[in-house]
């Protein structure tokens, strides 16, 4: 008999599910009973959804305190044997659920990142003022958890500094054909750099504009492309009217010309502020490109410095620039770093059904 899991998130869907979540909900649901509480759009049987609110800002609002009641729902009419919940925050909800609906049900936190970046570099300003107080409580919420996932050695370490071990350590499967199955092209011509992300504070944006605006003089040759879209996008409109003959902006690409837009780079900067597992610099090693990123977070489980690219200090400009330089001055180096990082790819492909039996095993040990 099959056992019943609650997964509970913030994730956005937009149903019926694209080909790679299919995937992944599928070979998940071949094992589990499976209900999600998300938000978004859609109808599938397996998935609660939370309709977005007109004004984004009072969404997530509106997501946190609807949850616990919408648990407690679950639990009396699903009765899962355990609840995952995506973060903290969820967990929280999960303890405010079974209070409600008088369950029991085990819960589990998932650490996909660290919660202390969640008031700090994510969304309104105003949420610093949360901060502290939310600190508090993501430290809570793992230390009075059923039990804890990581995805990576960085994660582990956040659960440790709470004095918990983790119960399972793997990584949220990502679907990683689209960049791996297609044969990996050689470096072009032209050195180039890319960026693709959202401009939000946590990607460090602006630390990139104020690196290339150093670095482009010392490489006039070389281009930097942003794949970007988001809040501030004057930082971008600035750049590209200061340096339009080294830099192109477009504000999203379909997967098959993300996967060009890296093969006619030589390198993905990523000087990041805050990360889990960054799901752009994975692909980025499947196509055999070097990696300019932050070491920050889950960043250095996936860039080895000096072996597949350069880890970088988010705050350190100067030393973002050099990084660029570095690479798109030296083609020799830019391939070196490039089959290093392909390379380095081959741990994180794995499958949708190795995901399934990884996220089954630890329902059955919990629930236990």
């Amino acid at each position: 008999m099959k056992r019943r899991v609650l997964m509970v998130g913030r994730t956005r869907h937009r149903l019926p599910l694209t080909a790679s979540l299919a995937r992944k909900f599928d070979a998940l649901s071949e094992r589990l009973e499976l209900r999600q509480l998300a938000t978004g759009t859609g109808s599938d049987p397996r998935f609660d959804l939370h309709r977005p609110l007109p004004v984004p800002s009072l969404d997530g609002v509106a997501f946190y305190l609807l949850l616990p009641v919408r648990i407690a729902k679950e639990l009396k009419a699903f009765r899962p044997d355990a609840i995952l919940a995506q973060s903290p925050f969820e967990a929280t909800a999960a303890y405010a659920g079974r209070l409600l609906a008088r369950r029991r049900v085990p819960v589990v936190v998932e650490l996909h990142g660290d919660p202390a970046t969640f008031a700090r570099l994510y969304g309104s300003p105003l949420r610093k003022l949360l901060a502290p107080a939310l600190d508090r409580l993501a430290a809570w919420a793992i230390r009075r958890a059923d039990g804890v996932r990581t995805l990576s050695p960085f994660t582990t370490e956040l659960a440790q500094r709470q004095g918990v071990e983790p119960l399972a350590t793997f990584t949220t499967f990502t679907d990683l054909s689209a960049f791996a199955d297609p044969p990996v092209e050689p470096l072009p011509e032209r050195p180039a750099a890319v960026f693709v992300g959202v401009l939000e504070r946590y990607k460090n944006l602006d630390g990139i504009v104020a690196a290339w605006r150093l670095a482009a003089p010392q490489v006039p040759g070389a281009r930097l492309l942003l794949v970007v879209d988001g809040r501030l996008p004057e930082l971008v409109e600035a750049l590209v009217a200061d340096l339009p003959e080294q830099t192109e902006w477009v504000r999203s690409l379909p997967t098959p010309e993300v996967v060009r837009a890296l093969d006619d780079a030589w390198a993905l900067v990523l000087p990041s502020r805050s990360e889990g597992t960054p799901r752009v610099i994975l692909e980025t090693l499947c196509r055999g490109r070097a990696v300019i990123g932050g070491r920050v977070g889950g960043i250095p489980d996936a860039v080895h410095d000096g072996a597949n690219g350069f880890l970088v200090d988010p705050h350190d400009v100067e030393g973002i620039a050099a990084a660029l330089v570095r690479i798109l001055s030296d083609r020799e180096l830019a391939e070196r770093l490039g089959a290093q990082a392909l390379a380095d790819s081959i741990p994180w492909r794995y499958t949708a059904a190795e995901y399934a039996d990884n996220v089954a095993a630890l329902v059955e040990r919990v629930a236990r």
